[in-house]
């Protein structure tokens, strides 16, 4: 695990409501202007900002930099490379000013493990299986089941000293029996009641993703895509209060 813990790379600060959100919002924009009034609209209710593939694609650091500016960073980039450039990448990665940093579990236990040593002030998280895949999705790439491959990768994933793992809601139970209470539980694919699944296929409403022992939530395009962004992000936080 990180020398940070679960929480990241700094204590976070009480959000709006006077609470330790657990509420990630994924800024997943390549307009710069967008990203930066999101980033200030939601950061009052949030306690991490996600910067992804999209966001850093289009604008590099300055996403990062951005986002930075109003609450802590999850650089959500999912490396998965060997373990040299993987280490090398997790370096650059953590001289960002980050909290948090994804590598793909399937990397193996060598690759985590380098991610960790080169970032040993920032969480790094290990993602199981994406929540845009099933059981028939996995199989087509010779895989096992989402049930039995999350927990393999989450158990190894810990064992190579990943801070955390990113999974399904549906997964959440299974994870923590295998990985204890110690590390983080990362949970996409998130959508209050009401919403629209997207491109997701194993989703959960906030409260039910927290009460199967997540540790944050991120969310995207339901409050992105809101009219009134930072009302959504209150509204989130008030479902699960």
């Amino acid at each position: 695990m990180s020398a940070q813990g679960a929480g990241g790379g700094r204590e976070q600060e009480p959000n709006a409501e006077g609470l330790t959100s657990p509420l990630i919002v994924a800024l997943d924009t390549d307009d710069p202007r967008r990203l930066a009034e999101l980033a200030a609209a939601v950061a009052p209710h949030a306690g991490l900002l996600k910067v992804g593939l999209q966001a850093f694609t289009a604008l590099g650091p300055a996403a990062v930099t951005a986002a930075g500016q109003h609450a802590e960073v999850f650089f959500d980039c999912k490396l998965h490379d060997i373990p040299n450039t993987v280490a090398a990448a997790a370096g650059a990665a953590a001289r960002m000013g980050i909290a948090m940093l994804t590598v793909h579990a399937s990397g193996g236990p060598a690759m985590i493990a380098a991610a960790c040593k080169a970032a040993p002030d920032i969480t790094i998280l290990a993602v199981t299986v994406l929540t845009s895949l099933d059981d028939a999705d996995l199989a087509v790439v010779g895989q096992p089941p989402v049930a039995q491959q999350v927990v393999r990768l989450a158990g190894m994933a810990a064992e190579a000293g990943a801070g955390g793992v990113v999974c399904a809601a549906s997964d959440v139970a299974a994870v923590r029996a295998e990985i204890g209470d110690g590390l983080a539980v990362v949970v996409p694919g998130i959508r209050p009641h009401g919403s629209t699944s997207d491109d997701q296929r194993r989703i959960a409403d906030p409260r039910t993703a927290l009460r199967t022992g997540a540790s944050h939530l991120v969310v995207g395009r339901p409050i992105t895509q809101a009219r009134d962004p930072a009302a959504a992000a209150a509204a989130l936080l008030a479902e699960i209060a």
